[in-house]
C-alpha cells in the first residue's frame, strides 16, 4: 500500500509540475450549449455523436466469490468486460432567423445504455430542451432542461471529454443518484456468472442537468472574458416536473484568458468556480413506515483549465454537504440503514483531480495522464478513500472521428479499518480497469 500511495504521489508531483511550466480546453461552455450567432444560425441543424466502447476490470471478488459495483462494468454491472453503445444522442439546435435571431433552442436525445436510459430499461430519454432570448444586453435568459452550471467535467460537451471515465469524485459527488420514493437497502455482493442482480433506481442519474430558469451572459475585457450564470431548478434531474416544493439555486463565474481558436477546442487560460445548494426528500429509515425527511444538499467548486497545444494541464477541487450517495448498490445514502455512522443523508465529501495531456506534434496522437482523490463521509467512521490514476491515449482519426483508450489504477479503501476488516472485507481488490472508446461526430 506504502509504494502504491508513493507512486500516486509522485505522478500527481509530475502532473503539478507541467502546470507550472507548460503552456484544457479552455471553452465557454454557457455559450457553446446556449446560445446560437445572431442572425447567421440556421433554423434547424441536425447534429449527434455515436460512442462504442468495450471496458474490462481485473479486480477480484471478496473471500466469498462475490463483486460490488465498483468490481464491475456499468451501467448493468452483470459483468467484468462489456461492449456497449455508451452514448447515442440525436438533437437539433438553431434560431428564429428571419423571424427573430435572438431566440434559439437547443434539444437532444440519448438513445445509448447508461445511467440515463438504463433505470426502468427506457430505450431513449430527452437531455435537453432549452430556449434561450438573447434580447437583454448583459442577461441572456434559457428556460428548459438544461445542464447546470457546475463541476467541468459535467458542463462541458461529453463527446470532446479526453478521457472515457469521469473522475470517482465527479461520479459520485456530482452526478446526481435520486433517492426511491421509499426507503431502499443495499444488495449483498453477487457471484458471476449469471445476472447480478444490482440496480434498483427509479429515476435515472441527473446527468448534470436540471429544468429551470437562468440568467447569463459573458463580457469582454481585452483579451479576457468574463462569464457568470445564475440559474433557478427543479432539483430533479432529467424530470420534467418536480417532486417537492423546494427549488435549488446555481451560481457560476469564470474568467478565462483566450489565446485562439473557437469552439470546444479553444485555447486559453481559464479559472472558474460554482456552487450549488438544494433540499431533497429521502425515507432514510429501515423500517415500514414510509417517512420521507429533508435534507440539504450544497456543493461548490473551483478550477483551472489551461491549453496551449501542444500542452494541456487542468484542475478542480470539490466540496459537498448532504445526500452523499454511499451505495454501492441501490440509491443508498445510509450503508447501515439506520445504524451507527455511514450516514450519507447528513455526511460531507470531498475530492479534487489534477489531469494533463500532450498532442505529439506532427502526428495525430495525443496522450493523457489524470490522478484522482474522493473522499467520502470525511470525519465518520466508515469514511472512505478512492484513489485512481489514469493512463490514457487519443488517436484523432480526423476532427469528428477519434479513439480514446485508457487505462485506470485504481484503490478504495475504509480508512478506519483494517484489510479484510469491515467494508474492506469488499473493497480490498479493487484493481486496474481498461477501456477503449470510438467516438464519432456527426
Amino acid at each position: 500500500m506504502f509504494n502504491k500511495k508513493l507512486k500516486k504521489n509522485i505522478i500527481a508531483a509530475g502532473i503539478a509540475n507541467c502546470l507550472l511550466i507548460s503552456p484544457v480546453y479552455a471553452a465557454n461552455w454557457l455559450l457553446l450549449q446556449g446560445t446560437e450567432p445572431e442572425d447567421a444560425a440556421p433554423r434547424i441543424k441536425m447534429w449527434g455523436f455515436i460512442q462504442a466502447q468495450y471496458q474490462k476490470d481485473s479486480s477480484d471478488p471478496n473471500g466469498a466469490g462475490g463483486y460490488i459495483p465498483p468490481k464491475l462494468i456499468g451501467p448493468n454491472l452483470s459483468s467484468q468486460q462489456q461492449f456497449n453503445i455508451n452514448r447515442a444522442r440525436l438533437g437539433a439546435r438553431g434560431a428564429g432567423f428571419p423571424l427573430d435571431g435572438k431566440v434559439n433552442y437547443f434539444l437532444l436525445t440519448e438513445f445509448g445504455n447508461n445511467g440515463i436510459t438504463a433505470p426502468g430499461d427506457r430505450n431513449v430519454r430527452v437531455t435537453d430542451a432549452s430556449i434561450t432570448l438573447n434580447h437583454i444586453d448583459g442577461a441572456r435568459i434559457r428556460a428548459g432542461l438544461f445542464k447546470t452550471p457546475g463541476v467541468e467535467e459535467g458542463l462541458q460537451a461529453i463527446h470532446v471529454f479526453d478521457y472515457i471515465n469521469f473522475t470517482t469524485v465527479t461520479n459520485q459527488l456530482m452526478l446526481e443518484r435520486f433517492p426511491n420514493r421509499s426507503y431502499t437497502g443495499n444488495n449483498p455482493p453477487v457471484t458471476l456468472p449469471g445476472p447480478a442482480q444490482l440496480g434498483g433506481f427509479e429515476k435515472s442519474v441527473g446527468a448534470f442537468r436540471d429544468v429551470g430558469i437562468q440568467v447569463f451572459d459573458t463580457f469582454k475585457v481585452n483579451d479576457w472574458e468574463h462569464s457568470y450564470a445564475v440559474m433557478y431548478g427543479n432539483g430533479n434531474g432529467l424530470n420534467f416536473g418536480d417532486n417537492d416544493n423546494n427549488k435549488d439555486t446555481y451560481l457560476y463565474w469564470s474568467s478565462e484568458q483566450v489565446y485562439g481558436g473557437k469552439g470546444g477546442r479553444r485555447e486559453g487560460l481559464k479559472l472558474f468556480a460554482w456552487t450549488q445548494s438544494g433540499k431533497r426528500q429521502l425515507d432514510n429509515t429501515n423500517d415500514s413506515i414510509h417517512n420521507p425527511q429533508e435534507f440539504d444538499r450544497d456543493r461548490s467548486g473551483a478550477g483551472v483549465k489551461y491549453l496551449k497545444r501542444p500542452w494541456r494541464v487542468s484542475a478542480e477541487y470539490m466540496t459537498g454537504e448532504g445526500m452523499i450517495f454511499v451505495g454501492p448498490d441501490k440509491p443508498t445514502f445510509d450503508i447501515n440503514g439506520g445504524g451507527a455512522g455511514a450516514d450519507g443523508s447528513n455526511g460531507e465529501a470531498s475530492g479534487w483531480y489534477l489531469e494533463g495531456g500532450y498532442y505529439i506534434p506532427g502526428t495525430k496522437w495525443e496522450v493523457d495522464l489524470r490522478y484522482d482523490v474522493y473522499n467520502r463521509l470525511e470525519g465518520d467512521n466508515f469514511e472512505f478513500e478512492f484513489e485512481t490514476v489514469t493512463y490514457g491515449a487519443q488517436y484523432h482519426i480526423n476532427k469528428k472521428t477519434r479513439v480514446n483508450m485508457e487505462y485506470a489504477d485504481r484503490s478504495a479503501e475504509a480508512v478506519n479499518f483494517a484489510t479484510g476488516a469491515g467494508p474492506n472485507a469488499n473493497l480490498d481488490g479493487v484493481d486496474s480497469r481498461f477501456a477503449i472508446q470510438l467516438t464519432h461526430i456527426f
